[in-house]
């Protein structure tokens, strides 16, 4: 009898482990250490964690920039990081949300520094962490933070990677998408948790999911609801819920104005969103 094929999850941290090791050829972990070492620190007037910008008052957005999906396909032609960048800030966005995963979305470190040389809010390196020579690639790119995955870790995985990170300064988004993985995550420390409403073995989406967890997770757990959000109504839902954030990628990849669409979600002016903008350089 042939083995089942592999769920979609499996595939990409399949293919994951082979591009990671090309770049270990191509860049020895000691000069990803080095380029890192020479990053000058973000002024504490410009630039906060994500954890920080997560928990100032109201729900804050996540805006995400990648260029394609497994389940839906090419999001942008000629998508351009640095303009995304941009535009999220005016839009009022938080924080950026950069995939950098090549395979499957079209992503690399490459729109991330393009992203960091266009804004300074906290940035989250999104990809499929399973090696500490990814956390040195995401700082040595600028990234402010990190996701970790538990569906793709062990748990001594997930408490090693987490504790790295952390070493290099680096925040670590947690992501969960049922209870087994939110008890995983809470096990190994986690202070910033994303509770992620697509399965990623088979990439369907669950908006109710981040409702089901919320009373399992402790109040002092920093909260952002991940995947299938695209209404400012929504957003007023989780807010009520306890939820700190969310990450919105495929509908402001999608609209003609990102800018104008994220402004739409967060159920803001123009001038409300201008002033985030300029507020957002003095963080």
């Amino acid at each position: 009898m042939s083995a089942a094929p592999p769920n979609v999850l499996a595939r990409i941290l399949q293919s994951t482990r082979a591009e990671l090791e090309r770049r270990k050829l191509q860049v020895p972990l000691a000069e990803l250490q080095a380029r890192g070492d020479r990053r000058p620190p973000a002024a504490p007037e410009l630039r906060t964690s994500l954890r920080a910008a997560l928990r100032a008052p109201g729900i804050g957005v996540i805006a995400e920039f990648k260029r394609r999906s497994p389940s839906a396909g090419r999001l942008r032609a000629a998508a351009d990081a640095g303009e995304l960048a941009r535009a999220y800030e005016w839009g009022g966005a938080v924080a950026l949300s950069i995939l950098t995963e090549g395979p499957h979305f079209e992503g690399s470190l490459k729109d991330l520094c393009e992203a960091r040389a266009s804004s300074e809010l906290p940035i989250l390196r999104k990809d499929f962490v399973i090696d500490s020579y990814q956390l040195h690639e995401a700082r040595a790119a600028g990234a402010d933070a990190v996701l970790l995955i538990v569906a793709a870790l062990s748990p001594e995985e997930l408490s090693k990677l987490r504790g790295e990170a952390a070493a290099l300064g680096l925040d670590a988004l947690v992501e969960v998408h049922d209870r087994g993985e939110l008890a995983a995550a809470l096990d190994a420390g986690a202070d910033l948790l994303g509770i992620n409403n697509r399965d990623l073995r088979d990439f369907s989406v669950d908006v109710e999911r981040t409702s089901q967890l919320m009373a399992e997770v402790p109040g002092e757990v920093t909260v952002v609801s991940e995947s299938g959000i695209a209404s400012a109504a929504q957003l007023a839902a989780l807010e009520q819920q306890g939820v700190h954030g969310v990450l919105v990628g495929e509908s402001l990849m999608r609209a003609p104005d990102p800018a104008g669409a994220l402004l739409a979600l967060r159920g803001a002016s123009s001038g409300s969103a201008m002033a985030a903008s300029r507020g957002s350089k003095r963080i």
